[in-house]
């Protein structure tokens, strides 16, 4: 026995409303959840440089913020705050770490060993998150370069300083000799005898 038509249009009409009932149920989870956006993804940096991971969020509530970083030597918490209260940093990265209420950090003097992927998670509830991930690559090869090229030219300036020195002493003594000599010369009489007619030929 087949249900009439008008069975069939009520059981549409169910199932269309019960359909933008949950897409009206998701939007609204979705409107009261967490955005994160990362305009910087990737960093390189060098030596002793201060880096800044900058990201923004946007909830309806005060989130939980938490920094965490995972390398070749494992993984560690670095920082988690609440915007406006104090920040919880870890014993590793003390003196080294500036929280900001956008949720980004600055980390200052960075070495090779910093290098990895810096976690952060917002949650402004249980099961209300975002995450995002920034990679920094640090190198020591510009700074060492740099730092050669520095101490080699100044050792060229030390030793061109030092040559030229001794080059204008050397001209003055030989300058001071010569003169002396024709002074000698001019002072002493023409020698007599037989020695004095062979010098005039």
């Amino acid at each position: 026995m087949r249900p009439l038509p008008s069975c069939r249009r009520k059981t549409r009409g169910i199932s269309l409303g019960l359909f933008a009932l949950c897409l009206a149920a998701a939007r609204c989870l979705q409107s009261q959840g967490v955005s994160l956006y990362i305009p910087q993804p990737t960093i390189n940096a060098t030596v002793e440089q201060d880096i800044l991971f900058s990201v923004e969020y946007s909830c309806h509530g005060v989130p939980t913020i938490e920094w965490t970083y995972t390398s070749n030597w494992g993984m560690q918490k670095i920082v988690e705050w609440k915007p406006g209260t104090q920040a919880n940093v870890s014993q590793s990265h003390q003196d080294r770490v500036c929280t900001f209420d956008n949720g980004s950090i600055q980390l200052f003097s960075v070495g090779v060993r910093d290098s990895g992927y810096y976690i952060v998670t917002v949650t402004e509830r249980p099961g209300s998150s975002q995450f995002g991930t920034i990679v920094l690559h640090v190198s020591e090869i510009l700074y060492e370069d740099l730092h050669l090229v520095a101490v080699f030219l100044a050792f060229l300036t030390a030793v061109a300083a030092v040559l030229i020195s001794l080059l204008w002493v050397c001209n003055k003594c030989a300058y001071k000799f010569q003169r002396k000599r024709r002074h000698k010369l001019k002072g002493k009489p023409p020698p007599r005898g037989p020695v004095a007619i062979l010098a005039w030929f």
